[in-house]
């Protein structure tokens, strides 16, 4: 999205990425009125029973069921992830992307006042715009760096790397990357598992552009060779890859 106004977090160091036992999801109740045939509610989870969510019974299943989740979705035609004048919608479908694999990633999270409480052990609930807001992709960056590891992502370094352990175990990868000008959009995507029909582009063996799925100013299902290393764009300041199993 453009308007990347949640981005209040400030850079940690090396030192502080150590789980935090207080830190809670910040998840709103799913809607039925949260659907892929519509613009409205983008911030609550979508309540279909047609979705299917990722089968974690053994890495071929988890596999499977991402591909099918993939066309179910259907990011390409889905009237939810079409861009607007206003808004490109990468960090909607990366978190239903998510939601469905059964990994966190947040859509809203919670306001200052409301992490306050909740880092100091008290009960809060998720309330849209009043406890929690939308957390978009610049700001989606930091909370990788600050609060990932407490929700079970991994770091990583290397796209072939990351390639090689969403293939192996049917795990989650996820790019972000966070714009140099604040307020502007920046971009968080999904590495996906490879198939016989869709592949990473390779050089000497090496993954150099992964498989991904996206929705933005262009949705691909698929993607790897034609949008190149995209999260080197000078229009970035930074970037991480992040691999949840």
């Amino acid at each position: 999205m453009k308007k990347d106004t949640h981005s209040t977090y400030s850079m940690p160091t090396i030192e502080d990425f150590n789980p935090h036992s207080q830190i809670k999801k910040a998840d709103l109740l799913p809607d039925p009125e949260s659907r892929l045939d519509s613009m409205e509610n983008k911030e609550k989870p979508i309540l279909n029973s047609n979705i299917p969510f990722r089968d974690l019974t053994s890495p071929e299943s988890k596999r499977e069921s991402i591909h099918q989740l993939i066309d179910k979705l259907d990011v390409e035609t889905s009237i939810r992830y079409q861009r607007t004048i206003e808004d490109t919608y990468c960090n909607v479908y990366s978190y239903d992307y998510c939601h469905f694999c059964k990994v966190y990633l947040p859509t809203v999270w919670w306001k200052e006042e409301a992490l306050e409480k909740v880092l100091d052990g008290q009960e809060v609930e998720a309330v849209f715009e009043e406890t929690v807001d939308r957390i978009y992709s610049s700001a989606i960056h930091d909370w990788f760096l600050e609060w990932g590891e407490s929700f079970g992502w991994k770091r990583m370094f290397s796209v072939d790397e990351m390639q090689s352990q969403v293939n192996e175990n049917g795990g989650v990868g996820i790019i972000c990357a966070k714009r140099k000008i604040k307020g502007l959009s920046g971009h968080i995507v999904p590495v996906v598992p490879e198939t016989d029909l869709h592949q990473a582009y390779r050089e000497n063996g090496l993954v150099v552009y992964p498989l991904q799925s996206q929705a933005g100013k262009e949705n691909y299902n698929y993607f790897s060779e034609v949008r190149k290393d995209w999260w080197n764009d000078e229009l970035y300041s930074s970037h991480v890859f992040y691999y949840h199993e």
